[in-house]
């Protein structure tokens, strides 16, 4: 019964929080971790096609 009444309570703790913009910092670190992530994806994929050329066909 106890973590039945844990859940409701947090769920009504979420509800009642206001909802809050992103700081231009943060925007700032999310658009850069994107484009990190896409960008080291393109260069794996290069990478691993020039040492393993069998790999990508």
């Amino acid at each position: 019964m106890e973590p039945e009444k844990k859940d409701a309570s947090f769920s009504e703790e979420l509800a009642k929080m206001e909802w809050e913009p992103l700081l231009p910092i943060e925007k700032k670190l999310v658009g850069w971790s994107i484009g990190l992530g896409v960008a080291l994806l393109f260069i794996l994929y290069y990478v691993s096609g020039v040492f393993f050329p069998g790999a990508h066909s």
